[in-house]
């Protein structure tokens, strides 16, 4: 016997060593918790569902018993009323403890036929009745939809094994196992294939905010890269005029002492080793760029560059007015990049949502940085469906949180939407600027 053939054998002893105990778990262990109210499955609709199932045990155990009644037309033995009553009641208690409600259903309904066996009409079905095959059936059916379908199934092999064991050492009846059997299969196909509907919308659910959140999550981490290339630049700009002026400023002095000379080597050699380091960071967050080789080496856009983008999207039929308060003056790069590219995203949104809006750029330079304010008007009608998802939005308070400003968006009372930065600029930048700007 080869290595295979011996482990497929201890698989198969430790199956059947394990499988009582599996199946006493499978015959005893709670059944899934009920889904909460408002989430996919059936218990959305649990008070109406109730209440019919009431009702419906109701008219059945008096059916039931009914036809218990032995067949010379005496009464109804008490231990019959009884039994039906418990077994009604195992039908709606089948909705929050369906395995142990199949049970007691099973159960009761076995003891019933034995004890008025002898006292049934020989015209009736036996071992189950209508209304008991109908009650049997709704416990099997509540116990399916709580269940896995391994464990439906054993229930639904018991119930139909109790059947046959009813008719032990009866004669003369009109026996319905054949018949009745259908029944209680389709109860569990039904409660099964029910169960699957919910459990696989439930998994659809998550699934979907397991993938929103991760598109979010995407969309964030592309929309930071962005900004790290964009940021690169700006710096790199400055390393190389950092290292430009340090090599010039020795023939600047006249006889510069060896200290001097000592230092501004220091300084031009620390700025290429930060420049190299930039290049190589550059080379990181670049290499799944598409862009062509001249976009990415084009300096980055400034306010300077505002008017050329205004030109642009009012050729694209934009009608946008500007208005700049406060005294203009030259701002940190990264300020006035993000303002460059907010009111740039900004204004593309008005022209893919707000078709026929007029729009209106607002600039104000303030002691303590600057204000961007981008309003548009109603738009004349519906936008094109977008396509994807946008993260213009995002983008903008990715910037204004980066200098440590303020992103305020919404709607405005007129039907359009405003979108306000407040970019401010740090104590360092603040102290470099002339005197008439910071009072």
């Amino acid at each position: 016997m080869n290595r295979e053939a011996m482990r497929d054998t201890k698989r198969l002893k430790s199956a059947l060593r394990g499988a009582p105990r599996a199946l006493f778990e499978d015959l005893t262990a709670p059944a899934d918790p009920m889904p909460a109210m408002g989430e996919p499955g059936w218990p959305v609709w649990r008070p109406v569902f109730a209440m019919a199932l009431v009702i419906g045990a109701v008219f059945l155990t008096a059916f039931h018993i009914a036809q218990l009644s032995p067949a010379d037309g005496g009464s109804v033995p008490a231990y019959a009323v009884l039994l039906g009553m418990v077994q009604g009641a195992a039908l709606v208690a089948g909705m929050f403890r369906p395995v142990a409600a199949w049970w007691v259903s099973t159960i009761v309904l076995v003891v019933t036929v034995r004890l008025s066996e002898p006292d049934i009409s020989r015209d009736l079905l036996f071992p189950w009745t209508v209304p008991g095959m109908i009650l049997l059936g709704g416990a099997l059916f509540l116990l399916a939809l709580r269940v896995r379908p391994r464990r439906a199934v054993v229930a639904l092999v018991i119930t139909l094994l109790s059947g046959p064991a009813c008719t032990v050492f009866t004669t003369g009846h009109n026996y319905d196992i054949v018949r009745g059997a259908p029944f209680l299969i389709a109860s569990v196909v039904l409660g099964t294939a029910l169960r699957g509907l919910r459990v696989t919308r439930s998994q659809l659910v998550v699934q979907e905010e397991l993938t929103a959140g991760e598109r979010a999550r995407r969309t964030l981490l592309e929309e930071r890269n962005r900004i790290a290339r964009e940021l690169h630049d700006v710096v790199a700009h400055h390393m190389s005029v950092i290292s430009i002026q340090a090599q010039v400023a020795p023939h600047l002095v006249e006889n510069p002492s060896d200290e001097l000379r000592e230092n501004l080597a220091g300084i031009r050699q620390n700025a290429v080793e930060a420049l190299t380091e930039l290049r190589h960071v550059l080379g990181v967050l670049r290499s799944e760029d598409a862009l062509s080789m001249g976009a990415r080496h084009a300096p980055q856009p400034t306010l300077d560059r505002l008017d050329e983008l205004l030109a642009n999207v009012r050729g694209a039929g934009l009608v946008v007015d500007t208005a700049t308060t406060g005294t203009s003056r030259p701002l940190p790069p990264s300020v006035e990049l993000s303002a460059f590219r907010i009111v740039q995203e900004a204004l593309s949104n008005a022209m893919r949502h707000a078709p026929g809006a007029q729009v209106r750029v607002e600039t104000a330079y303030g002691t303590a940085g600057l204000t961007v304010r981008i309003t548009n008007t109603a738009p004349d009608g519906p936008a094109a469906p977008s396509r994807g998802m946008g993260h213009g939005l995002l983008g903008m308070r990715e910037r204004a949180a980066m200098l440590g400003g303020e992103l305020v968006t919404g709607r405005t009372p007129d039907g359009g939407y405003e979108v306000t930065a407040i970019l401010p600029v740090s104590a360092p930048d603040l102290a470099a600027l002339p005197a008439e700007d910071t009072l």
